[in-house]
């Protein structure tokens, strides 16, 4: 769906690229993830700025888990230092959300993401949604036993699972599916990334730039794609027979 301006509803973006843009640098991958929350911080501003209206970034997959431990800190401990500095976007008008299992984290982290929440429950710019130690087919799987649970207590039928009913039971429930999704570095996959809200989205894959070389005029470039073509949704258009 676009809005009246011709921008999508809502944008997705896996910021990928981090680890290489150090590695190509000589600096440690540490050094890309930090580049890399600074990219965001600006293009998070950049996506208020222009009217978008629900922009969810992959920040922090299950998989992450797996990679060495000292990466892993410092990506929590950024996320640490991230979390408090989000009054900055209450008094910019920009909701936060937060997506995934935040149970994996410290107290203090899960504080900070429910205070963030709160704290900009009444904006009316930007949401924002990060996806942390989230991953597709857990989200799906986790709606699913969700449903069967209600279903054995009685509250629903389950002749009334229909797609509708399972999109309430996600994450992302009341948010609009994914209009754009963007993924620079060169990689072709979703990385297991909003498995069933990108179903009909609309997919720019960027080989040319890494997330920490991300830029306003990056995504402008990825709005402009998205304005060239033609969303059928299964259907035809005037051209076709």
């Amino acid at each position: 769906m676009a809005t009246q301006n011709g921008l999508p509803t809502h944008v997705g973006i896996i910021m990928d690229g981090n680890g290489r843009w150090a590695k190509r640098r000589g600096l440690p991958r540490k050094m890309g993830h930090r580049a890399g929350a600074n990219a965001f911080k600006t293009i998070a501003r950049y996506a208020n700025k222009i009217g978008l209206r629900y922009l969810t970034a992959y920040v922090f997959s299950t998989e992450n888990w797996k990679r060495p431990k000292d990466e892993v800190d410092s990506i929590v401990a950024l996320l640490r230092s991230y979390l408090d500095e989000m009054d900055g976007y209450r008094k910019e008008n920009i909701r936060v959300l937060f997506i995934g299992d935040r149970t994996a984290f410290d107290a203090d982290i899960q504080a900070k993401m429910a205070r963030a929440e709160e704290n900009s429950k009444n904006a009316t710019g930007l949401t924002l949604i990060l996806a942390i130690n989230y991953g597709g087919r857990a989200e799906i799987a986790r709606a699913a036993r969700r449903i069967a649970e209600d279903a054995k207590a009685g509250k629903i039928s389950p002749d009334a699972v229909d797609e509708s009913l399972f999109s309430q039971y996600l994450y992302t429930a009341g948010i609009p599916d994914v209009d754009l999704l963007i993924r620079p570095s060169g990689e072709y996959r979703l990385s297991n990334f909003l498995l069933w809200q990108t179903a009909y989205a609309e997919y720019v894959f960027m080989s040319g730039v890494l997330w920490p070389d991300f830029k306003p005029e990056t995504l402008d470039e990825a709005l402009a794609e998205y304005r060239s073509r033609s969303r059928r949704f299964g259907g035809l258009d005037d051209g076709d027979s």
